[in-house]
């Protein structure tokens, strides 16, 4: 209860901070975010951790199609309905443990891929910003 009064106040305080500050400061931050936001570095960042997204994102699927198949082939093989049913299960198992490893995979992928997109970005700001007060 405490956690959703807090949250409440918290809005509340937001918005009427908000409200004061005027329709003006908030075009003027959108403005500065946009600008900031449609520059070369940014935009080349955004697109390096979009293309890292995709391509992680491409690898699960097929984790998981393999193992419907193996599930499958196990389910459809000679044997006793039992003997069907347990390497069903066994191949399902293996295939969970599969699909988990390949998910770790690609979170750790993205998160690398994010985690460089960042340091480009704050060295490319860096050099910008002495590039700027050097001239």
């Amino acid at each position: 209860m405490k956690g959703k009064i807090g949250i409440v106040v918290g809005l509340a305080a937001g918005y009427v901070l908000g409200s004061r500050a005027g329709r003006e400061r908030y075009e003027q931050i959108k403005s500065g975010f946009l600008k900031a936001w449609n520059t070369a570095p940014v935009q080349k960042q955004v697109g390096k951790v979009a293309e890292a997204g995709k391509t992680a994102a491409l690898a699960l699927p097929s984790a998981i199609w393999d193992g419907a198949v193996k599930v499958t082939k196990a389910a459809t093989r000679n044997g006793s309905p039992g003997q069907k049913l347990d390497a069903a299960i066994k191949a399902g198992k293996d295939s969970k443990a599969d699909v988990a490893r390949g998910a770790e995979a690609t979170a750790t992928e993205v998160k690398k891929a994010a985690d460089k997109a960042v340091a480009d970005a704050k060295a490319d700001a860096h050099a910008a910003t002495h590039a700027a007060t050097d001239s």
